[in-house]
Formats: structure tokens, sequence, C-alpha cells
């Protein structure tokens, strides 16, 4: 794998981070309730989404990317996280433990009442995707795109 492929799983992150900030900035303004409007509910609905698919392209595309320019194995998703670790991309595993459980939950949720109970872990754990997010940014372009 080349540097080009990791180059645009960055493009493609940076993309995800303005999403995933913009609704983050939406729901923290919106708050914790006991019931939400439609707009609100869509919005919380929108950050879920977000939130998911970042852990996902985090872990499946860019972390992979990093292993391969490394010369890393490619093996479980367990190991290449573990490699991020090394890396301090991830501040703590048992945090993105919690991130990738609430993703799961979010994943297999169909009913708003349950989808509604991830809302106050939302809130938490969406500022420390970003911040793992911008680390890898930064690992990335001073690491590999010179930038």
């Amino acid at each position: 794998m080349s540097n080009k492929v990791l180059k645009q799983n960055i493009e493609y992150l940076q993309k995800q981070l303005k999403w995933l900030t913009r609704s983050y900035e939406l729901c923290k303004s919106i708050g914790l309730k006991s019931a939400y409007s439609e707009i609100e509910f869509d919005n919380f609905e929108t950050l879920s989404g977000r939130f998911a698919r970042t852990i996902d392209f985090l872990v499946r595309k860019v972390f992979r990317s990093i292993d391969d320019l490394e010369f890393e194995s490619q093996g479980t998703l367990i190991d290449t996280v573990n490699n991020a670790l090394k890396r301090n991309l991830i501040p703590d595993r048992n945090l993105f433990n919690n991130m990738r459980d609430l993703r799961n939950e979010i994943a297999h949720e169909y009913l708003e009442e349950e989808l509604a109970s991830t809302f106050k872990d939302l809130l938490e754990l969406t500022p420390y995707l970003i911040e793992i997010v911008n680390n890898t940014i930064h690992y990335s372009n001073k690491n590999y795109l010179n930038e």
C-alpha cells in the first residue's frame, strides 16, 4: 500500500471530522432531555450515524493504511487497535472499547426509545473520537504526508 491510499483516507477522514463536529455541536446545544422534538431527534440520529461511520472508517481504513505503511501484519481488528494504541493515537484502551461498544449499540438499535438512551454516551464520547481523529490526521501528516 502506498502513501496515496493513506492520503485519500485522510482526506475522507477530514471530511468526516467536519460533519461529525458539526453534528456534535448541534446536539451539544440541544442537550439531554426527557423528550425530543422531531428535529432534535433527527440531529441526534445524524450524530449517531456519523459517530458509528467515523469509528468504522478510522479502524478499518485509516489505521489499517498506517499498519501497511509500517509493515504491520494485517491481523484482527484488535491487533489494529493495539497498533494505534502503541502509536498514541488512542489515549486509552477502555475509552476506545466504550466507544466501540456505543458504535455497536447504535448499529443495532431500531426503536426510538432505545436509540435515545445512547444520547448521553454520544455527548460524552464524541469529543474523544474527535481527539483520536485529530491525533491520527496529525500523525499521518507528520510521518507520511509531509504536510
